[in-house]
């Protein structure tokens, strides 16, 4: 795997970017992460920059190591902070450190774009992801244990209707590279966006996730 630590830091000033121009009132506004808001996505992504190894370790266990309960864990400690600490954090964190520039940045690419397009999504606010950023997050995706993105194509063939990429074989889910990494990572906000032979093998899998 090539070092994406610098896609990783780009991905992440992109997304600092979007920070810094929304209005007070969207920071509430719900995202594609159930239960989650604006604020709770954006702490998630950079909090666990500032944790180390001993913290890390004592969140997993009091969240019994189940991801989703560490990530409230780590969550609980800047979730209510207001919009601007949560910016200062988020700058200060464009580097990857810890736990997100695992996998030669990888983590961190990854983490940033589709929690940047979980509040993109719902507010309206679309984008083009620079397609070598976007390769390099589809081909980690692909086989990321934290989004369970081989469970979710498992027998399928994606490929991307805008970039040069696809995986697996099977019958085929075709869509942009954005709407198959969403899916990828379990979001059914985008099936409708796809379409194939395999598209409903994957909207059962992931509206019953």
């Amino acid at each position: 795997m090539d070092d994406l630590t610098s896609l990783a830091r780009d991905e992440r000033a992109d997304f600092v970017d979007l920070l810094e121009q929304l209005p007070p009132q969207q920071w509430d506004h719900p995202t594609l992460c159930r239960f989650w808001r604006v604020r709770d996505v954006v702490a998630h992504v950079f909090s666990y920059d500032d944790l180390s190894p001993a913290d890390l370790g004592r969140a997993f266990v009091r969240g019994r190591f189940s991801l989703d309960r560490v990530n409230g864990v780590v969550l609980a400690e800047h979730a209510d902070k207001p919009p601007a600490e949560l910016v200062a954090l988020a700058r200060r964190s464009l580097q990857p450190r810890g736990l997100t520039a695992g996998f030669k940045g990888a983590i961190a690419l990854v983490d940033a774009m589709i929690h940047q397009q979980d509040i993109r999504r719902p507010l309206d606010l679309r984008r083009s992801i620079p397609p070598d950023r976007l390769r390099a997050a589809l081909d980690f995706a692909k086989v990321s244990p934290a989004i369970r993105g081989f469970w979710h194509r498992r027998g399928l063939r994606l490929s991307a209707t805008d970039l040069d990429w696809s995986v697996g074989t099977g019958p085929e889910v075709r869509g942009t590279g954005e709407a198959l990494l969403l899916a990828i990572a379990g979001r059914a906000a985008t099936l409708d966006e796809l379409e194939g032979p395999g598209q409903r093998t994957l909207r059962r899998r992931l509206e019953r996730g």
